[in-house]
This record gives structure tokens, C-alpha cells and sequence, in this order.
């Protein structure tokens, strides 16, 4: 009984934009067993991405109306559904996998989930992030690397995303914590991803985020890009409520990129690096500075890759004579992201 609940669990969430893949190995349905308890999971089994109320859920799985209402609030203070008020009760609904309840799982996250995930992300090449599909993230280039007189939209500066939220948090990378707990840490910074609310003093009482301040945010975002981390957030323009500041060596997304040569895991930004030749003197220190291979420096000048190029500037200021710069790309070359999360969901589902 309770393997064929998660197993319902898990066919629901591969049904969300944002994919669950099944595996050979069945180990995705071990994940969710260490995630959600029996009855938890009875109910989220019963939950759609739109929120049904709490009296509809209860009666599909067959669970007294108070005890599924005590549980269903239980794991909305556990952040693993989504919930609302309704008409005339709570309403609930089924928050993806990624991005959503594995990111909520970080005061919970210990060495067999960690194990686990690793596994099933392998075993996937990269889980949902899916060939084929709309990237869930998309790339945010350094502003700083951008040519001064070119136009930039508000969705493409991650300052902008700061400047016009009214409560800032940030938490530890639950990528670099994964990482950590499996044996294979890399060197960046743990605690820098940002995240921001429209309302005042949204992250004071979080157990997850520590809440700090918008000048403390723009401040972690410069120590990001001095790291040498990529800035991506999701992919689409409007209401975006993160920043994630990621590497190839431990974010899930850029590592699909890396480890399994998936180029469309992550949206590239509207721009590409190009170099002056006049300028440039091969000098090679702006290769330490790119995680995707986008740069040759074996002739006399550095050479741009526009195909590996992600358009994330991190290679433009560490340019000694100032030869780079980012610049848009052709018309028609990168696609403008989804208007909003339920343009990108519905293009998801479309694909």
C-alpha cells in the first residue's frame, strides 16, 4: 500500500512542469519515502499544482477531514505544499520537486537524502532538467560586462530584481550543502542564495533564511561574481523571487550542462562575449573566470565559442587590458523567456 502511494506521488509530480522522471532503478520512489511520511504522502498523492480544498483532499485519500487538515498544515510549515485561503476553507495544492519542496528540505537535508538525490540526479542525466524542454533557469549577466550604451529590460539585471523587492533573505546553497554531505564539497561560498519578497519582513521569522538587508543582497551578489559563480534565476520575466549564484561543480542545473553536455539545462542571457582584438594580448587570465569552455586562448588573440558562451560577463572584468565586453546577440538567436511562471509552465506541459 504505502510503495504505491509514492508511487502515485511520484507519477503526479512528473506530471508538473517541472518533471519528476521515472528511473529504472526505482529510486526516485526511495527519495520521496525519505521525504514525506506514509501519510503525508497519501495526501500530497491526492494534490494538484492548482489548490483544491483541504474537505476534497481528505475524501480522495480517504483520511478523516481533522486529521488531513492537522497534516496538511503540518507540511506547509515544513513548506512542502502550497496552500491558501479559500472560499470557505484552506485550499492546498502539490509544490514541484525542483524548484520547490528539495529546496525547503535544507534543515532536514542529512547524508542518505543527499545519497539518494545524487543517484536519482545521475541516474536521470540531470532529472528535470529534461533535453527538449524550456530550461528552468535561465542566466543573468554580470551588468557590470554589458556594453554601456545597450539596452537592457529589467529582467536581465539581477540588481533590479533586488532594488525593487521590499524583504531580502539568503540562505545556504542546498546544492554546495548536497555536495558537502556526499564526500565531494567544492571551494565557493555556502551561504549566497539570495531571496526576496514583495512584502516587509517576509524572512524575519524563516528557519531557513536569514533575513537581512537590500544593501547586504547587492553586496552578496558583488562577493558572488568575484567568486567567479554564475547568476541564474528562473526562467521567465516577471515576479522572479530568487537568485541563485551557481557553478558547474555543484549546482544541478549547471552540472547538467557540464557532466552530461545538456547546453538547454539552463536559458543562456541575450548576450555573448566578443573580444578586441587590438586589445587583447592572449594573456589567458580571463579562462579561470569561464565554466563552459567558451574561451581558447591558443593563438594570438582569445577566441569566443558563441555556441558554449552563456552570456553571463564573469570573464569581462577579469580582463587586464579591458578586451571584452558582452554585446546582444542576433535577433532570433535566443528566445526571450516566458512572460511569467505560468507562461513557462504551459510551454513545459506543451513540450
Amino acid at each position: 500500500m504505502a510503495s504505491g502511494t509514492y508511487k502515485k506521488l511520484a507519477e503526479k509530480l512528473d506530471t508538473m512542469p517541472h518533471r519528476y522522471p521515472a528511473t529504472e532503478s526505482g529510486i526516485e520512489i526511495r527519495l520521496l519515502e525519505k521525504i514525506f511520511t506514509p501519510e503525508e504522502a497519501i495526501l500530497a498523492a491526492e494534490m494538484e499544482y492548482v489548490k483544491k480544498p483541504a474537505s476534497e483532499i481528505a475524501a480522495l485519500a480517504d483520511v478523516p477531514a481533522k486529521e488531513a487538515r492537522r497534516t496538511m498544515k503540518d507540511m506547509v510549515r515544513k513548506k512542502m505544499i502550497l496552500f491558501s485561503k479559500g472560499e470557505s476553507e484552506l485550499v492546498f495544492g502539490l509544490m514541484p520537486f525542483v524548484v520547490g519542496f528539495y529546496e525547503e528540505l535544507l534543515p532536514r537535508l542529512n547524508e542518505e537524502i543527499a545519497l539518494l538525490f545524487e543517484e536519482y540526479f545521475q541516474e536521470t542525466k540531470g532529472g528535470i532538467t529534461g533535453k527538449g524542454l524550456s530550461a528552468v533557469h535561465r542566466v543573468i549577466p554580470v551588468h557590470e560586462s554589458i556594453d554601456f550604451e545597450m539596452e537592457v529590460y529589467p529582467y536581465e539585471k539581477a540588481s533590479n530584481l533586488i532594488e525593487n523587492a521590499k524583504a531580502w533573505g539568503v540562505r545556504d546553497c542546498i546544492c554546495r550543502v548536497q555536495k558537502k554531505l556526499i564526500g565531494d564539497p567544492c571551494d565557493h561560498p555556502l551561504e549566497n542564495c539570495l531571496v526576496f519578497a514583495p512584502v516587509e519582513g517576509y524572512f524575519d521569522n524563516s528557519e531557513v533564511d536569514r533575513s537581512i538587508t537590500k544593501e547586504e543582497a547587492l553586496q552578496i551578489l558583488r562577493e558572488s561574481e568575484e567568486a567567479g559563480l554564475v547568476h541564474t534565476t528562473g526562467n521567465y520575466q516577471d515576479r522572479n523571487s530568487y537568485i541563485c549564484n551557481c557553478c558547474t561543480c555543484s549546482c544541478g542545473i549547471l552540472r547538467a550542462v557540464a557532466e552530461f553536455n545538456n547546453s538547454a539545462a539552463v536559458a543562456k542571457a541575450d548576450f555573448v562575449v566578443v573580444v578586441d582584438d587590438e586589445l587583447c594580448i592572449a594573456c589567458g587570465d580571463c579562462l579561470e573566470h569561464c565554466q563552459f569552455d567558451a574561451l581558447n586562448v591558443d593563438g594570438v588573440v582569445c577566441e569566443v565559442d558563441p555556441g558554449n558562451c552563456v552570456g553571463c560577463g564573469l570573464c569581462v572584468p577579469s580582463c587586464p587590458e579591458g578586451a571584452m565586453v558582452l554585446v546582444r546577440r542576433e535577433a532570433g538567436e535566443v528566445s526571450p523567456p516566458p512572460a511569467t511562471l505560468k507562461n513557462w509552465g504551459l510551454e513545459r506541459l506543451q513540450e
